[in-house]
């Protein structure tokens, strides 16, 4: 099986002003890409090992298949859980109301997500997720492997590599997070939040 680089589902130029069209071209292009590169090297080379019976490498290859394989899959949803920018932008319907009752409100689910996703220490990314029965849950990740949680799926990532945001924002990752709350496609969010829970 081989990954491919998802297309964007806008222009390159379309989350302007809040994120730049160079920084979208070479996080995209360049970033992205290397991942997907770097996922397919990882799967055939074990399945090489499996051919050969040499499994000396073992632990490489799996760290490597686990390090660009979160890696695509979280830049996948970054991509699609993004759109043109407004600037009251805010979900609606079964997802807000999820939201209200995991985190007492709006405004503290907003709170807690942005507090969370700046105190990612080094590079990594926010993550809204549901479970099974419907609650939602935020939590940060290291790297794009690292403290991810069993049982939860990812339903909105914030990209906090500095791939992600340093042309334009600089070492000011606040400002980043906060304008990436304007560009969440909340309508994509929620249909994720439907697919997640159990009927």
């Amino acid at each position: 099986m081989e990954f491919t680089l998802p297309e964007l589902p806008y222009a390159y130029d379309a989350l302007e002003p809040h994120y730049d069209k160079e920084t979208v071209t070479i996080h995209h292009d360049k970033h992205h890409a290397g991942y997907v590169k770097g996922l397919n090297n990882a799967m055939k080379k074990l399945a090489e090992a499996r051919e050969t019976g040499d499994y000396s490498l073992i632990k490489h290859w799996e760290r490597e298949q686990a390090f660009h394989g979160a890696g695509h899959f979280l830049h996948s949803l970054f991509w699609e859980n993004m759109g043109p920018g407004t600037e009251d932008n805010k979900a609606s319907g079964e997802l807000l109301e999820a939201i209200e009752k995991n985190f007492g409100s709006w405004e503290a689910f907003e709170k807690q997500f942005k507090a969370a996703t700046a105190a990612v220490e080094g590079s990594g990314w926010g993550v809204l997720a549901s479970c099974p029965h419907g609650s939602l849950h935020i939590f940060a990740v290291e790297n794009h492997q690292k403290v991810l949680v069993p049982g939860l799926e990812p339903i909105m990532v914030c990209d906090v590599w500095e791939h992600a945001y340093y042309l334009k924002y600089q070492n000011k990752r606040g400002e980043w997070i906060d304008n990436f709350f304007k560009l969440i496609n909340w309508n994509k969010v929620a249909e994720k939040y439907a697919k997640t829970k159990k009927a």
